[in-house]
């Protein structure tokens, strides 16, 4: 098994690179997705954030009500330090229940949007960047999410640099092209991963 943290910043393409791998048949695991059913209706990780938060944080309906969680931690450190504290371990544990679920020889792409904030880097055997220039990042928040350029600033702002991403990097995937141009370059990441895990032309069967 190859395990691969797969990260970028917010507009960087990074779900476009995560498809495009699964489609070629890595095992991924998507911890946006994994940070949403922990705290689903009925579980105990949203039992945990109602009794650190209160019922303000809860819909009409009884589910996590995610702009209200946001209005709370956004800008109050202890805040968000006590939801990442509820979340992230609830997160990891499903991952290594998804991971071991797969085969011995799958490639397993973990998606993690912070993995450099939360110093994850060294969990993985390669981690793969997925690495923007911020003006084009700049004109995807805005043109593509609506953003405006105070608000694309300020959750670019938020994440790690793309130095500090760059620093981990031991793949890089350049995504400021067009989407052939990201296909050719996906094509030839996941032919070098292969290789690492065995399925290379040039391994021995």
């Amino acid at each position: 098994m190859l395990r691969v943290g797969l990260t970028g910043g917010i507009g960087s393409g990074k779900s476009a690179v995560s498809s495009r791998l699964a489609e070629r048949g890595a095992v991924l695991i998507d911890s946006d997705v994994l940070a949403r059913e922990v705290v689903a209706k009925g579980t105990d990780g949203l039992a945990e954030v109602v009794e650190a938060f209160g019922d303000g944080v809860l819909t009409a309906e009884g589910e996590l009500d995610r702009p209200a969680v946001g209005r709370i931690v956004f800008g109050d450190e202890a805040a968000r330090r006590t939801l990442e504290a509820i979340i992230h371990p609830r997160v990891r544990a499903r991952a290594a229940e998804i991971e071991a679920a797969a085969p011995a020889d799958a490639v397993v792409v973990h998606d993690i949007p912070l993995l450099v904030e939360t110093g994850q880097a060294d969990r993985f055997d390669v981690v793969l960047v997925v690495d923007t220039p911020v003006d084009v990042q700049l004109e995807r928040l805005t043109k593509q999410r609506g953003m405006t350029e105070a608000e694309a600033k300020q959750r670019i702002a938020s994440q790690a640099s793309r130095d500090d991403r760059l620093a981990v990097a031991d793949l890089v995937v350049d995504n400021s092209g067009t989407l052939d141009d990201l296909d050719r370059r996906i094509g030839e990441v996941w032919a070098g991963l292969q290789q690492r895990v065995g399925h290379g032309p040039d391994t021995k069967p």
